[in-house]
């Protein structure tokens, strides 16, 4: 455990190394996402429309979404680390590849959770948001949900490796796919057509859509988590069996 802890702070380090000023890219790209929609909701519930959901609702699902948006759609270097031919040099190092890149993927959440996500859930108040969560069940769906975005990132991970670097056109397709299935843009809730019950259960839908609904208590735990639960015993064995047959086509710099 102490090597990963120890992959974590690093790459925690690796954050600030030039200090928490180039961060601030990141935290406009959160605000520059985060204002207009709340912007819009305000608009929308302003014009008497029946969303599904209340304002405050809708308010909170958003601010939570991009307080801890790197959690609720995991994005790890393994993709772009396999396109650059970093990836295999996980192979030389006495421990687990999984192990080392969820370690530099979370130690890597670090400081965006202290520099932005922190300050943001203290003044939440000021906007009129409810920070605590309408169940304790969120806690777990949070980790189910987190464990279930590695296993799909890994896949995708795979893809690139199969076809053998095309790594931007894999990061658009996911892109494409998860801002549309994962409810992290659009919550499920307010889809019409009938739409929210298809969106609920397809994998990308246990992702972030999943806490987030049971945080402002649009949904029922118990359907939340046994569906999470289903998607991680299914994809987590495909995620290892797929990279194990993929990992003899990775090729590293130098042939």
């Amino acid at each position: 455990m102490r090597k990963y802890i120890t992959t974590a702070v690093i790459a925690m380090k690796g954050q600030t190394n030039g200090g928490i000023i180039y961060m601030f890219p990141s935290i406009i790209v959160n605000l520059l996402y985060l204002l207009p929609l709340m912007f819009l909701w305000r608009v929308i519930a302003a014009n008497g429309t029946d969303a599904g959901m209340t304002l405050e609702q809708l308010l909170t699902y958003t601010y939570v979404n991009a307080l801890l948006s790197q959690m609720l759609v995991v994005r790890t270097m393994a993709s772009s680390w396999s396109y650059e031919g970093q990836l295999i040099s996980l192979f030389a190092r006495p421990a687990s590849v999984f192990g080392q890149i969820m370690a530099q993927t979370i130690g890597g959440w670090i400081p965006m959770l202290l520099v932005f996500s922190l300050p943001m859930l203290i003044i939440a108040p000021l906007f009129g948001i409810n920070i605590i969560p309408a169940t304790p069940w969120f806690f777990l769906a949070l980790l189910l949900c987190i464990s279930l975005g590695f296993a799909i990132d890994f896949m995708f991970a795979c893809l690139t490796i199969r076809l053998k670097g095309m790594a931007w056109l894999v990061y658009t397709m996911r892109m494409a796919v998860i801002s549309l299935f994962s409810g992290t843009v659009i919550p499920f809730r307010i889809l019409p057509f009938g739409l929210t019950r298809f969106f609920e259960f397809q994998p990308f839908g246990s992702l972030g859509g999943a806490p987030l609904s049971l945080f402002v208590g649009t949904a029922s735990p118990a359907q939340i988590i046994i569906t999470q639960l289903a998607w991680n015993i299914v994809l987590w064995p495909i995620a290892i069996i797929w990279f194990k047959k993929s990992k003899e086509r990775q090729v590293s710099y130098g042939g």
